[in-house]
């Protein structure tokens, strides 16, 4: 019995590692198809706003906002603060588009 359970197990093992291998370059499945991920949005508005001479800014949410009124299209919208947190009093809100991550705005946050 031991010995049975012992292949069993080896055998699960190798079974785990070749589809590990067979799956590593595999499109991501949570994502969908054609546009980039709320984690690369976030990364890419950081470096928007370091290359634009912002320092010290951080990507502290991430939304994204489906396409709504005439000639708009969808897009990530990432709100950065400054480092340390500023409470958002010195925030910066970075719209990319959702398909190839390009910059459409950089602007103020809106307080309503």
């Amino acid at each position: 019995m031991r010995l049975r359970f012992s292949a069993l197990y080896v055998v699960w093992i190798l079974l785990c590692a070749i589809a590990f291998l067979a799956l590593r370059g595999a499109e991501d499945p949570s994502r969908r198809h054609g546009r980039i991920l709320s984690n690369d949005a976030g990364d890419r508005a950081v470096a928007i706003l370091r290359a634009k001479g912002l320092r010290d800014y951080e990507a502290v949410h991430v939304a994204y906002a489906k396409r709504g009124e005439a000639g708009s299209e969808d897009r990530w919208i990432v709100l950065c603060d400054r480092m340390p947190h500023t409470q958002l009093r010195e925030a910066k809100v970075v719209e990319l588009r959702a398909g190839d991550g390009s910059l459409l705005l950089i602007r103020e946050p809106s307080v309503r």
